[in-house]
């Protein structure tokens, strides 16, 4: 672990930094997250590049996440398909399923909303919400460790990119063995590249 933690002290931890965090997005206004959205979309647009054939999976945007559903319509008219997660049950990888816009949609684990049907598919790009992040990529999430777990089975593994503001950044998450980093955050300010772990 690196910090002299026990795994309960940096569970602990990591509840308060996430209830500390999500009340900070939360607080930002509402325009301010839409304008931040605007540009992180726009850097995301340019990291992925060239989106003919991709299959990119985004996410439904929840409690003031990022809302990348413009560049779904924008991926969707370059070429690229889109999908997204879907949580099948606890302690189990995601799955993802092909949606576009128009195409129905039903209340998931949450709340949050989750194509009705689709195929399943195989992204070539992961994007993945943060709750915080540090200078190394990894990624504080809500906890119940999906986007981990469900990584950790893909070989080859996709692109993968967090997304979050600048006010989620955070010294570090307290990594743990089970934490895989993201290839690169985004947030409003553009690319974060992991930092070298020393």
């Amino acid at each position: 672990m690196g910090s002299g933690w026990t795994r309960g002290e940096v569970m602990a931890w990591r509840k308060s930094e996430r209830e500390r965090l999500i009340a900070a997005r939360l607080a930002a206004a509402s325009d301010q997250r839409a304008a931040w959205s605007h540009a992180i979309a726009d850097v995301l647009q340019r990291a992925i590049g060239a989106a003919n054939g991709l299959i990119v999976s985004t996410y439904w945007p929840f409690r003031g996440e990022p809302d990348l559903r413009p560049l779904m319509a924008r991926l969707e008219a370059m070429g690229g398909c889109c999908a997204l997660p879907v949580v099948l049950a606890k302690g189990q990888p995601l799955v993802f399923r092909r949606w576009k816009e128009g195409e129905p949609l039903v209340r998931g684990v949450w709340n949050i909303p989750v194509p009705a049907e689709g195929a399943e598919v195989e992204p070539d790009v992961v994007i993945a919400p943060v709750v915080g992040f540090d200078p190394h990529c990894f990624r504080l999430g809500y906890g119940g460790g999906f986007f981990d777990r469900t990584l950790a089975l893909r070989a080859p593994r996709p692109r993968v990119f967090g997304v979050g503001y600048e006010l989620q950044a955070i010294a570090t998450i307290h990594p743990l063995g089970h934490d895989i980093p993201m290839q690169a955050i985004v947030t409003e300010a553009g690319l974060h590249q992991p930092a070298a772990l020393q």
